[in-house]
């Protein structure tokens, strides 16, 4: 097995963490694009939603976590035992999630699936790719939403 050497190191956001929803057991945040979920193995990218988050809530955990360039909700445990709770739907896949994106390209078919395992690709790192090797599986259903700048039927 080899070993993935993080060299990526994320540029500075200066984005603040909106908190949507907080009580005794839980966070509701909004991470801003651009900012880790885990300040993660390189010591050069020390910011991130986990780090600004325990400044002010010591103990909190990340249930789950949003890639750096994602956007979006993200519920944090303030302790262990919310935490293991909520681990637990995750992985029992009780919890739904839903992503909307703005794609650059094509799509045929206005729904479907991407059934294909995904893994970190070492070469664009922090970037996913396929991978039937060392990929986990993943499962995306799409729907489109609405299509922007068409090609005429002209071809223009």
């Amino acid at each position: 097995m080899s070993t993935i050497i993080d060299t990526f190191i994320a540029p500075p956001c200066n984005d603040e963490i909106e908190t949507l929803y907080q009580d005794a057991h839980l966070l509701l945040i909004n991470k801003p694009s651009g900012l880790l979920s885990l300040s993660g193995k390189n010591p050069q990218n020390l910011d991130s939603v986990h780090y600004r988050l325990v400044q002010q809530y010591p103990g909190c955990t990340l249930v789950h976590r949003l890639d750096f360039g994602t956007s979006g909700l993200m519920v944090v445990a303030r302790n262990k035992a919310v935490n293991a709770a909520l681990c637990h739907q995750f992985s029992q896949r009780t919890v739904s999630k839903v992503y909307c994106a703005l794609l650059c390209g094509h799509l045929d078919a206005d729904e479907g699936v991407i059934d294909a395992p995904i893994a970190n690709d070492p070469a664009r790192f922090p970037l996913m790719s396929i991978s039937p090797v060392n990929g986990k599986p993943a499962r995306s259903r799409y729907q489109v939403v609405a299509r922007i700048n068409q090609p005429q039927d002209d071809g223009t």
